[in-house]
């Protein structure tokens, strides 16, 4: 299979731009048309979706376009969240046996019906649109096979905060106390002196199981008490964890690392799905996610997207989770990738 990533960005939100990421995209993987193409475009594009499609497929030689908007999209050259802009991976696909499936909705929450028993990963973002078949979805979701293995891996950033405790008493989303003292008292006894006065709630969560979705924590009430997203199960043993942007890149890098350098298989491409909350927003800088994929990928052909949720499997099935990072790292039997 061979793939190449392209970037376009303007001023205006014009069906130009589409078709020049996949332009950029097939002249990076040097093709003349393409097999597939996985096309993100930013939100400005929700109502022009359809006039992009049309010269995307025109440009890249197929109907086998599938994407969705994003608050912002990326691939190994860089990113844009504050402009209108498209990104397009283009694949040349070749006679696989084994397919991997790309889930993605522009509805703002995961659908009932994707928290089944088939195992999904993708992004989620709210008042967008989808596509695939290089037609815009009614319900605005889209999905995508893939030919080859996509191998996940997902970076929350969060540092857990102290010993794990069980819950004393809640009343459904209200947490009250914890360990004899209320809720709010044990949350600040956990965190560093800084942060104690004024406990910065949008870094903050619960988190009940490695692989779960942290629970995430909605007001600080005037008897201590804490309103969360969802109301914890009894008995659950809980930590605090706080996101913190140096655990995150130093967790980012040492799950690329670690793939890197393992011999037994060849990544071909990859995809990036980041929370808008992280990227370089969160970083303060730069994306600082991408500039550990660069490291540790050079050259290989990556498309991203910025969204509000990242969708990934676990051994309790599909859940959305926020404020991570999802990497799919591809491979398949026949890699020639072109930087």
């Amino acid at each position: 299979m061979i793939a190449g990533s392209g970037l376009a960005s303007g001023s205006q939100a014009s069906a130009a731009l589409a078709a020049e990421a996949v332009h950029r995209a097939l002249a990076r993987a040097g093709l003349q048309r393409a097999g597939q193409v996985i096309l993100l475009l930013s939100r400005e594009f929700a109502r022009q979706a359809d006039e992009a499609l049309r010269l995307a497929a025109r440009t890249a030689g197929t109907l086998q376009i599938a994407g969705c908007t994003a608050s912002g999209v990326f691939t190994e050259e860089g990113w844009q969240i504050d402009r209108p802009a498209a990104a397009a991976l283009v694949l040349d696909a070749g006679p696989e046996t084994t397919q991997s499936a790309l889930s993605l909705s522009a509805q703002g929450r995961l659908a009932y019906d994707w928290l089944d028993e088939t195992p999904r990963h993708g992004l989620v973002d709210s008042d967008g649109a989808a596509w695939q078949m290089s037609r815009v979805s009614r319900d605005a979701r889209a999905l995508c096979q893939l030919p080859g293995r996509l191998r996940p891996l997902l970076a929350r950033g969060l540092r857990p905060l102290g010993q794990a405790f069980a819950v004393d008493a809640n009343e459904g989303h209200e947490l009250r106390e914890i360990e004899g003292m209320s809720a709010l008292e044990h949350l600040r006894r956990q965190l560093p002196g800084a942060l104690r006065e004024r406990p910065p709630l949008h870094r903050l969560c619960l988190l009940a199981e490695a692989e779960q979705p942290g629970i995430p924590i909605l007001s600080i009430n005037a008897d201590g008490s804490l309103t969360l997203a969802e109301p914890p199960s009894p008995g659950q043993p809980l930590n605090w964890a706080l996101r913190q942007p140096l655990e995150a890149e130093r967790e980012m890098r040492e799950q690329l690392a670690r793939l890197a350098v393992d011999p037994t298989w060849q990544a071909d491409f990859a995809l990036m799905f980041s929370c808008i909350g992280r990227g370089p927003l969160f970083y303060g800088d730069d994306d600082r996610d991408l500039l550990a994929f660069r490291e540790h990928f050079p050259g290989l052909p990556l498309l991203g997207a910025y969204g509000i949720g990242q969708i990934a499997h676990t051994r309790a099935g599909n859940r959305m989770f926020h404020n991570a990072v999802l990497t799919l790292i591809h491979e398949n039997d026949h890699v020639q990738s072109h930087p």
